[in-house]
This record gives structure tokens, sequence and C-alpha cells, in this order.
């Protein structure tokens, strides 16, 4: 056994490069040490000590610095039997045992070797799964996965001293470790915080990793203007491993009592999630409420291959109520969607034929004091693609829509209507190293039929446009250098003619139309209207030039400078209901800007410049500073004049002082420290209005990084309507290694502050040979 041992050490060293004499010897992974033992290896027992008595294959005594060893195990005492006919070992004084990385000390103890069942008395023990730790009067093993403790404490703060007391512990008369589903099991245990007992338990599950576990969750209670106190007792089901369900009852102190549940799945070729929630008697609206949102999206395999594979995607929406989009933000559904959609769509592809089949009805959530025109329903769409790209150099494509828009004629005040839509085009792109040219002919052609006459009297209308365009840029670089640095520098002139001629579409109803927003990308679009009920007219030229610094060795793009205007040779002539049409000349200038030259550093910036007013119509400046992890400051400035709106956003996570014994704190979960030094973090973001002179959102708050446990206090204000909004304070203990307590701010966090890192960032399970001694 010697021997083998020997040969193991010699494989870990898995012969490393000449070192020179006195380099230290580097160790490196090998495949011979697997993470799980191989099934039926012989069982070897090795035994060491400072003298050795006993009759051959019966018993062996070992006294002094005695040691067992077999594959997994390993067995350390002052004194140590083993009797080899029930293969059991007894161990007595300075009793040490490692089991796969899991170390116990003991005063005395007793295991049946190979299966790993006995007990050990008066020990500490620490897991390598998550370093927790503790003490115990008792441990049973059942197997190798499974062992009961009695009188036991559990926690993940490290022990820098013998007078240590942790920031946080659980005590339990009994608690249960399973390795095999990674769940612990404490029962009559009380948590202690501080020195302050602040959850008593009469039973508790808690995981011993990140694998999901059917049980109940932590409890989480929040505070907000609207619903009061509220307190949820949520309740994990993990089906299988891809499937798994939360039911969620919630108490609202000033409403009522609300069930919420989510179901999730996901399988090879499908997944969705259900979400839903009922609340029997709102006393705030004096209604039963009541909310469902379903997603499902799969490819499904017909066996044929003449027919291929059929796509399924489902997104359904519905709530009981106009004011449910305000009263339950919680829901994770955005205070502003007011527009909810349930859409259902059959697809099918095969080759160079695509189609698809779709239902979508919105549910507008109407607000009496800002009321919305709601989008049309289509009931249904049929739509179809036939395409190819590089045929003979050639691009071409046919689109094909059918579809049936109904709404209520209240709010749309236009009848509504059959649509036949096609768009077909051709194109030969030219593609060199130096640049590109790209003409393209397209043709639009549509077909209506009205439920009631328009203005003209006419029940159907139809139209037929073509477009011809002609899209050519060119690419110079040469080598530069800059502060020190080597540079690819480009410079990129683009030149785009389109035409369109005019067709009269003013009084055809509009139904899918909008009007792009004029920036870098639309400004090259060869119909500014997005739908198919406008087609612009065109006749102009844009015209585009931009700069990049690339670095020589990434190709990273350290800078861009880009400018870009139009020019109309007429009019325009086709606008939306109520628009303005562009005139003839030149168009607002687009000016560009884009820093990158340090990877902590980022610069964006967009001008819409007017000539005429020698003013900016729409700006946007961005700045975002990341030196490190967990330190990031962003900040956003926004005018747009056009719609009397300008307005400044900040956001940042930054560590406040200089923090605790470590360097940093916030890494990896197995990093979690002691609690002699522990590390503030401010968090926060700030939408301010400079028009209205007000916050219109913000997030303010705090968070402590202890190492084995976490607290965050969150204040968030977002508005509810035009004139109100809902104010709510989160608080949460984070108990590394244990559980989450409190209402959780982690989704505003991540949702409100760009580049937000959580502080504990979960980890792979590590390799039992960590701890191997």
């Amino acid at each position: 056994m010697a021997a083998a041992l020997a040969c193991l050490a010699g494989a870990a060293l898995a012969q490393p490069a000449p070192l020179a004499d006195d380099a230290p010897l580097r160790l490196r992974a090998t495949p011979r040490l697997a993470e799980k033992l191989p099934p039926g290896q012989p069982s070897v027992t090795f035994v060491s000590g400072d003298a050795i008595t006993g009759r051959a294959d019966l018993e062996t005594t070992v006294q002094g610095h005695a040691e067992l060893r077999r594959p997994g195990l390993a067995l350390w005492g002052d004194t140590l039997s083993f009797d080899q006919s029930t293969d059991v070992a007894t161990a007595t004084g300075n009793v040490r045992v490692n089991s796969k990385g899991d170390r116990y000390t003991a005063r005395e103890g007793q295991l049946q070797v190979d299966a790993f069942e006995g007990f050990l008395l008066q020990l500490t023990y620490r897991l390598l799964i998550n370093d927790a730790h503790g003490d115990a009067a008792r441990i049973d093993f059942q197997d190798r996965d499974r062992a009961t403790l009695t009188e036991a404490n559990y926690t993940t703060c490290v022990r820098p001293g013998p007078d240590w007391v942790p920031d946080w512990i659980l005590r339990a008369d009994k608690l249960t470790l399973d390795h095999e589903d990674d769940v612990g099991q404490a029962e009559g245990a009380v948590l202690d915080f501080k020195g302050v007992p602040i959850l008593p338990v009469p039973s508790m599950r808690f995981p011993l990793s990140d694998a999901r576990q059917s049980g109940w969750l932590p409890p989480t209670m929040g505070l907000d203007s609207t619903s009061g106190l509220l307190l949820s007792v949520p309740w994990y089901w993990n089906i299988a491993p891809n499937r798994d369900a939360t039911f969620t009852p919630t108490v609202m102190s000033r409403r009522g009592v609300d069930a919420g549940g989510e179901f999730r799945y996901l399988e090879n070729n499908y997944q969705g999630s259900v979400t839903g929630n009922l609340m029997p008697n709102d006393r705030l609206r004096q209604r039963t409420r009541w909310g469902l949102f379903t997603r499902h999206n799969g490819t499904y395999e017909t066996g044929l291959s003449s027919i291929g594979s059929l796509g399924l995607a489902l997104n359904l929406n519905r709530v009981s109520d106009n004011d449910y989009w305000r009263d339950f933000s919680s829901r994770g559904m955005p205070l502003t969607t007011r527009l909810l959609a349930s859409d259902g769509g059959l697809s099918w592809g095969r080759g160079d034929w695509s189609v698809n089949l779709r239902a979508l009805k919105w549910q507008t959530l109407q607000d009496l004091s800002a009321p919305i025109v709601p989008p049309y329903d289509r009931l249904p769409q049929l739509s179809a693609r036939w395409g190819r790209t590089g045929d003979g150099g050639l691009d071409y494509s046919i689109d094909l829509d059918a579809t049936r828009f109904r709404a209520d004629s209240f709010w749309t005040g236009q009848p509504n209507a059959d649509r036949e839509f096609m768009h077909a085009q051709l194109a030969r792109p030219m593609l060199r190293p130096w640049g590109f040219f790209t003409p393209k002919l397209q043709l639009h052609a549509s077909h209506y039929q009205f439920d009631r006459p328009l203005a003209d009297g006419r029940t159907s209308a139809g139209r037929v446009l073509p477009t011809l365009s002609l899209d050519g840029g060119l690419v110079f670089e040469r080598d530069a250098s800059w502060f020190g640095r080597a540079f690819t520098q480009t410079l990129e002139p683009r030149l785009k003619y389109v035409y369109t001629p005019y067709r009269d579409q003013n009084l055809l109803p509009n139904y899918d139309s909008g009007l792009y927003d004029f920036n870098f990308a639309t400004i090259w679009a060869d119909n500014i209207f997005a739908g198919n009920d406008r087609i612009v007219d065109n006749n102009l030229v844009t015209t585009g030039l931009t700069s990049r610094l690339l670095d020589a060795q990434t190709g990273a793009e350290a800078l861009r400078l880009s400018v870009a205007q139009r020019y109309r040779f007429r009019p325009q002539q086709v606008v939306l209901p109520g628009g303005t049409p562009a005139d003839k000349g030149l168009s607002d200038l687009m000016l560009g800007a884009g820093i990158n030259w340090d990877p902590h550093w980022a610069f964006d910036s967009v001008v819409q410049y007017n000539r005429e007013t020698h003013r900016s119509t729409r700006t946007t400046v961005q700045a975002r500073y990341s030196p490190g992890p967990f330190r990031t400051v962003s900040a956003a400035y926004r005018l747009q004049r056009d719609l009397a709106n300008e307005s400044v956003d900040v956001g940042w996570q930054w560590p406040l002082g200089g923090g605790g014994v470590r360097g940093e704190l916030g890494t990896t979960r197995r990093s979690g420290g002691g609690s002699c030094g522990g590390q503030w973090y401010s968090v926060g973001r700030l939408n301010y209005s400079m028009t209205d002179r007000r916050v219109v959102e913000g997030l303010l708050g705090f968070e402590y990084d202890a190492g084995c446990w976490i607290g965050r206090v969150v204040l968030e204000k977002v508005n509810s309507s035009l004139t109100s909004s809902t104010k709510r304070i989160m608080f949460q203990l984070e108990l590394v290694g244990l559980s989450r307590l409190g209402s959780s701010p982690l989704r505003s966090l991540r949702n409100s502050i760009p580049h937000y890192q959580l502080l504990r960032q979960e980890t792979t399970t590590p390799s039992r040979f960590t701890d191997y001694e």
C-alpha cells in the first residue's frame, strides 16, 4: 500500500517541466485524481504508527500517531484498533477523520470503514462543499453521504481564534446532513445573530450547495406605500431536474391574502413557465384580483422529411383590472406596462420557405388621467417568406402577409380591416476588403378590405410602390500611434441613394406603422416608418463618415467618431396621421463619438444637431467607470427638445471606506471571511427630470459584506401614474451557506444599476482533493 501511495503522489506531480534548482515544484492536476471513487475498486487498507501489534487477517492495534487509510478516507488517533473480520476501526485520543474532504476531530469514535457507518463523540467538523463548520456532542454516520449530529451548531463564519464568537450560528438539537441531495435538516433549532436569538425554528431545511431542494424557503418581508406590510412564505417543489414549482402565499396588511405560484419546465425541444396569483378579496379595491402569465417556446419534429419541423410559441398575459399594473409591481411586471399581449403562433420552416400563423390580442390597462389608444388585435395573421442569399451573387426574397386587424373604433376612430401585403426585393451585394456596393430593388404591394366605408366612400383600397436604393462605402486603413499605443486607424465614407415615388396614402387607416427614431441606424433605412401601412416617398441621399482607432493587437475599438446627414431633393409628402413632413434640403446632422481607450472607462455620445436653430434637437451623453469588481459608476444625460424632456440618470455600486482585513470581500461563496473586518458598499440609481425638477425614479441603499453574512437595505421609488408613485423599503440578511431572510432587493439592483455585481457569486463544487491530507 505504501508503494501505491507513492505512485499516487508521483501521479499528482504529473512530470513537470525541468526547473531551476532553487525553484519550487509545480503541482498540476491529473485525470488519475478522480472525483468519484471507481466502483468495484479493491478495499486496500493502509495502517501506520509508532507501534503495531496484532494477528494477521484478524485484528491490528496501532499505538502512537496511529493512521488508517483507504481511498477517499483517512483516520487518525493516538490509539487505533482495526478488526479485519468486521471491518470496524476504533480510535481514541485526538481522533481525526477526513472523508472526501470533509474533516472531523473528536475525542473518540468507531467506524465500519468500507460502509462508513459509525459514530464520533465530542467532535468539531468542517464541510468541504461550503466551508460550514461547527461542534456537536455526537455524530452518527449512516453512510458516506448521510450523517446525523446531536446537540450541534452550524455556521460559515471563519474562526480566527480560540475566543471567537460567530456573527451567526444555528444551534439545533438534531442536525441531519445529506450530501447526496445537498440538503441539511435542523430540528429544535434557534438562529442567533450577533449573539441575539432572532428566529426559533422547530424544523428547518437548508441547502448545502446551490442545488435545488424541495421545501419551505425563507420568509420574505417588505413594506411599500400601497400594500403596506408584506409577508411571504414560499414553498419550493423540485419536481424533477427539468421541472419545478414555487407556491407563494402572501399577506398584505392593507389588502388581504394573495396566493401566487410559478411552474417552470425545460425539455430538449421546448421550455416555458406559468405564473399566476389570486387575491379573493382585495380590501383596498373591494374586488377579487388575479393575474396569469404564460410563456412557451418549442420545436416539434413531425418525423416526415417532406414536412420538417413545427414550432409553437405562446405568450399569454392577462390581469383582472386596470389598476393591476400599479398595485402589483412586485410581480415582476414593469410599472410602465399597461399593454399586455396574449400571443400564440405556429411556425414551419423547410429549406428556403418559412410560414407563421399567429393570433395576437391586447389587454389595455386604461388610466382615466392618461388614456392610451390600444393597438390592433391580429385575429389572425398568416405570413410566409421565401428567400435565398448568395445565389449567383444575388440576394432575393418575397414576404407575404395576410392580417385581420380588429379593435374598438371608439378608441381608434377608424374602421377595422383585412390587409394583404407583399414585399419583394432583389439585391446584388459586391463586397471587397476595401469597401462594398449594393444596388437593391424592392416592390411593396398591399390591399385593404374595410368593415365600413372610408371618408371618401371606399370600402377597399390598394397600393403598389417600388423602391430603388444604391448603397456603397469605402474603408481606408493606416497604421497610427497615439500616446505610445499602436493602432489601426480607419476612414470609412459611405453614400446611399434611395428613390420611392409618391403615392397618396393619407386616407388609408394606420394599423401597425410607426415613425422610427432618428439615429445612426435609422438614418440609413429605406423607409422611415416601421410596419406596412405607410411607405414614405423618397428622393434623397444619405452621406456618412466614420473613423475608428482599432487596437493593433486585439482589434478592439478604442475610439469611434461618426457623422451622417440626409439631403432630400424634394419635400416629404407621406406622413402618419398628425405627423409633420420633412422639408426639402438637409436633415438634422447626426454626430456620434465612442471612447473605450481604457477597459475601465466607457464613453458614448450622440447629438442630433439642427442647422437652422443652431441647437441640438436630441442629445445623449453616457459614461461609465468600472475600475474593478463591485466598483462601477455610470451617468447619462438625455435631452429631447422636441418632447420637452431633459433628464439626468446616475447609477453606482461602490465600496465605502477601506474595508476589512482582506483586500476584497465579495468574490466567491467559499471565500467568505470572518466578521472581524467587513466592507460597506453604496448602491443607487437616480433618474432626475430637469424639466419637472423632480426625481422620477430613485433607488438608494447599502450593502455590507461581513464574509459569512451580507446585509442589504434599499429604498426604492417608482412612478405608478403621472401624478403618484410607490415607495418601498427592502431589507435582506443573507447568511452565507444557510439562507436569505427578508425582502430581496436583488432584482431591483440588477435592473436599475448597469454592471451591478452580486457580492457573493456561486462557485462550482470544490474537489475532494482540496483539503487532502
